[in-house]
C-alpha cells in the first residue's frame, strides 16, 4: 500500500516514522496476533505498522493519534477497513478503559514519541487491569531503565513502578536508520505484560509511588536523607533496611516494605 500523501514530521510531536519493513515484520512476529483480539495502536503516524495490523489480524483496531493532519491520511489509506476506528486526541489524556466493550483485554502497541514516553507509560499503568500486554518502540535508554535491576546504573523510579505492575521483556534493538527522520539514538521494542496476580503487593500504590519518587529525587544521597520526611533512620533499621544505602541499592520489595510501614 503506497503512501497517499506526504507529511512533514513534526518535531513538537516527537515524530519519527518507522519505515524499516524487516523491523515491522519482527514486531509482528513478536506480537503473535490471534483472531478476535482487541488491538490499540498509539501514534500510528503514517500507518506503516497499522497496515500490517489490519491486513494480518482479524479483529478490531483502535488507533489514537494526536496530529490532526494525519487523520485524513489514515482515513484515506485505510478506507477499506471498517474495523478500524481512529481517535484524534492526546494519548496522555485518553481514557483507554472507554475502548473496552466486553471481557477481552486490550493489546496495546505503539511507536511512542521520546518526549512523552515516560509519562505515557505511567498513564497506561493506571489501566493495567484492562490490558493483556503492551508492545512499545521506545528510546533504548528508556527500555534499559524499565528492565534495570537493583544496583544497575539505569535503575530508578520508572523501572521500579513498571516492574511492580508488569513483567518487562526487551525484544528488538532498532537502529536510527529504521526511521524517517532518523533519530540520534537507538531504539528498542519492549513487551510489558501486566501481572494477573502481583508478585509483590503494596498496601497503597500511591504511597509507594510517593516514596519511590522522593527516594530518587536526589539519587546520589542516602535514603536516610532522601526519605527523612517519611521515616527515621531507626525505623529503617527496625524493618531491616540500612539507612546508609543509596536508593539504587534497594529492591522493589524494600520500597514496598518502607511504603507499607508508613500506612
Amino acid at each position: 500500500m503506497s503512501r497517499p500523501t506526504s507529511h512533514q514530521a513534526r518535531k513538537r510531536f516527537g515524530q519519527n516514522f518507522l519505515e524499516d519493513q524487516q523491523i515491522i515484520q519482527d514486531i509482528m512476529r513478536a506480537l503473535a496476533l490471534k483472531p478476535g483480539q482487541r488491538l490499540v495502536e498509539i501514534g500510528p503516524g503514517l500507518g506503516a505498522l497499522t497496515e500490517h495490523l489490519l491486513e494480518e489480524h482479524d479483529g478490531h483496531l483502535d488507533v489514537v493519534e494526536l496530529d490532526r493532519d494525519l487523520i485524513p491520511i489514515l482515513r484515506t489509506k485505510f478506507f477499506k477497513f471498517p474495523d478500524l476506528k481512529i481517535h484524534q486526541g492526546d494519548a496522555l489524556k485518553f481514557d483507554f478503559s472507554s475502548l473496552i466493550t466486553g471481557q477481552e483485554k486490550m493489546r496495546v502497541i505503539g511507536n511512542l514519541p521520546y518526549n512523552i514516553s515516560t509519562p505515557l507509560i505511567f498513564h497506561l499503568l493506571e489501566y493495567a487491569p484492562f490490558i493483556q500486554d503492551m508492545h512499545f518502540m521506545l528510546q533504548k535508554e528508556v527500555v534499559d531503565r524499565m528492565a534495570a535491576s537493583s544496583g544497575d546504573k539505569s535503575y530508578g523510579r520508572l523501572g521500579i513502578m513498571v516492574q511492580y505492575h508488569c513483567r518487562v521483556e526487551p525484544l528488538i534493538k532498532v537502529p536510527p536508520s529504521a526511521f524517517n527522520p532518523r533519530p540520534k539514538v537507538y531504539s528498542s521494542v519492549v513487551r510489558l505484560t501486566p501481572y494477573e496476580q502481583l508478585p509483590i503487593t503494596a498496601k497503597s500504590v500511591s504511597r509507594l509511588e510517593q516514596v519511590v519518587r522522593e527516594a530518587f529525587n536526589q539519587r546520589r544521597k542516602t535514603i536516610r536523607n532522601n526519605l527523612k520526611k517519611f521515616i527515621t533512620a531507626a525505623q529503617l533499621e527496625n524493618i531491616g533496611i540500612d539507612p546508609g544505602l543509596r536508593p539504587e541499592n534497594l529492591t522493589l520489595q524494600n520500597f514496598v516494605t518502607i511504603s507499607d510501614t508508613l500506612d
